[in-house]
């Protein structure tokens, strides 16, 4: 229903507009045999009906399902723009899928020989997810790819033996994190694995020093074959790679597509990593242009994390805790609510300074801060004094949620936890548990919590697994938040629900992927009656939000 200011225009004046726009409704494009199979009425009826009910016998029941959108003239709609959306993203997928690109054969076998000096072997989802990589680089075509998985699954091994491979092949290699921790984490752990192997590897951040900079945009410019990790720095001006043949990005997924189309201008072969699960209504729909691989399970040597709900006016009792934990060799995170946001950076500032010198205070152990107002430096002088093991807690904002790998680290507080998003927490909870011991999450909360908060902590308290909670969050913060800022270009849903219309969406998927991909006989989507219509409806819904141009 629409709401209209009566004192703008009058109520009939716009009821008339409305009739003189629906003499010119959209044509059908679906056949009688399809709209009976799939349940939805004409399209012409369902824009008719939707702006103009007619009430029969059951007035409240017509008014709730056009309110709600539970008609099956509102499913009609929603059958349209799912597949409106299928239509735009597969036919991207489809102009990545005809190219021909570089093939990476790894005629030095480095992939092989980090695969036999690791000391673990891999799990059978590893290997499965590998397996679809190592098929992407070799085949000749685009690779296009994000592997997901929850916490601690074991991605950053895979991407490990992509750049070895690619290294392998004679071509440069590079991997970019979201944060300088995870970019410093993440190079210290490959050069471990790639040293040995005479791979070399170059660290690139805004952080850097002006003179190691351009040390390293200069080895780059060389064309030398080396393997460089870096931050959002490897996308400047200055940067370039002149064979460069895979780019590995965390959180790929986040950029919109425009953004993803233009990163795959300069890179044959796209990996993308998701440090968290993506419910499969929010795959099939927003990220449909991409291939998914799924890291299930987890690697033996994960431990249990118990999760604790408490609150705030128990804080003594934790210290208690911490005291007990580290006396027994462990270590602790303690995270505050982040403190880069310039609304409110400076209270934020004030909570943590106030935190560090309570536990100062009431600790007898160092402790290490690190947080977005820090240098680069700092923040690296920090996780490195916790890592190695001179302080024995860390207080620090959600600059940690992603990638931080400390073993000895089994307990971690998170303090006003109410404040904090599903995902969010699931991330903190995963910093945990990577030694040889279980490990102990508390989430402490101040009193008077929404309903919202009590069910987020609830769900925390409740599971561990990142699928659940993945679903759970779509279902509170919608796709738009979960993938990020909204990027422009991007075909954004306005009528449809991925929690309540999941099975519209997996019809509406399948319908477009036989007419894409040819029907049990063979036939072909250029040659298929529904082409024309096809095009039609992308352009339709392709004129809602500007998308790229010949996609």
């Amino acid at each position: 229903f629409y709401k209209i200011d009566t004192k703008i225009i009058q109520q009939e004046t716009f009821r008339r507009y409305v009739r003189t726009a629906l003499e010119n409704v959209p044509k059908e494009w679906i056949n009688r045999t399809h709209l009976k199979t799939f349940g939805i009425p004409f399209l012409d009826v369902s824009i008719r009906e939707i702006h103009f009910p007619r009430i029969t016998v059951d007035a409240k029941k017509v008014i709730e399902e056009m309110t709600y959108r539970t008609s099956p003239y509102w499913k009609r709609i929603k059958f349209d723009e799912l597949a409106g959306q299928q239509i735009i993203l597969k036919g991207i997928k489809k102009s990545i899928d005809d190219e021909k690109v570089l093939v990476l054969l790894d005629e030095k076998q480095l992939s092989e020989k980090l695969l036999a000096s690791l000391s673990f072997t891999l799990t059978d989802a590893q290997q499965k997810v590998w397996s679809e990589v190592k098929t992407d680089l070799q085949n000749g075509y685009p690779t296009h790819r994000l592997i997901q998985g929850d916490v601690g699954c074991g991605k950053t091994v895979i991407a490990g033996m992509a750049l070895a491979l690619a290294l392998g092949s004679g071509v440069q290699a590079a991997i970019m994190a979201p944060s300088e921790i995870l970019a410093n984490q993440l190079f210290t752990q490959f050069e471990k694995w790639f040293t040995p192997l005479g791979i070399k590897i170059i660290f690139l951040s805004g952080g850097l020093s002006a003179k190691k900079k351009i040390k390293a945009i200069e080895e780059i410019k060389s064309g030398e074959t080396v393997v460089v990790v870096g931050t959002h720095a490897l996308i400047q001006k200055e940067v370039r790679f002149p064979n460069l043949g895979l780019s590995i990005i965390d959180e790929q997924h986040r950029f919109g597509i425009e953004q993803r189309a233009l990163l795959r201008e300069d890179c044959p072969h796209i990996l993308g990593m998701s440090a968290t699960p993506i419910p499969r209504s929010l795959a099939m729909t927003f990220l449909a242009d991409l291939n998914i691989s799924t890291v299930t399970g987890s690697p033996p040597n994960r431990k249990t994390i118990v999760t604790k709900l408490v609150s705030a006016g128990r804080k003594d009792e934790i210290l208690e805790r911490i005291k007990v934990f580290i006396r027994n060799g462990g270590q602790a995170f303690w995270v505050c609510p982040m403190i880069n946001e310039t609304t409110d950076s400076t209270r934020a500032l004030n909570a943590l300074v106030s935190t560090e010198g309570w536990l100062k205070e009431n600790l007898p152990y160092s402790i290490s801060v690190l947080h977005g107002k820090m240098t680069s430096e700092e923040k690296l002088r920090s996780m490195t004094e916790f890592r190695d093991k001179k302080t024995r807690v860390l207080l620090a904002t959600t600059v940690i949620e992603v990638g931080v790998d400390v073993p000895e680290a089994g307990l971690i507080i998170i303090e006003n936890s109410e404040r904090f998003g599903l995902a969010q927490l699931h991330q903190l909870r995963g910093r945990v548990g990577r030694g040889e011991t279980e490990a102990t999450c508390i989430l402490l909360y101040e009193e008077g919590l929404t309903e919202e908060a009590k069910m987020r902590l609830k769900i925390l308290y409740e599971t561990c697994d990142g699928f659940k909670i993945a679903k759970r969050d779509l279902e509170i913060r919608g796709p738009g938040e979960i993938l990020g800022t909204r990027q422009a270009g991007d075909v954004e849903l306005e009528f449809s629900d991925l929690t309540n219309d999941v099975e519209l969406v997996k019809t509406v998927v399948k319908f477009v992927n036989k007419i894409y991909d040819g029907d049990k006989d063979g036939e072909q989507f250029y040659k298929s009656p529904y082409a024309p219509a096809f095009v039609l409806l992308r352009e339709r819904w392709k004129s809602r939000k500007f998308l790229l141009e010949g996609t």
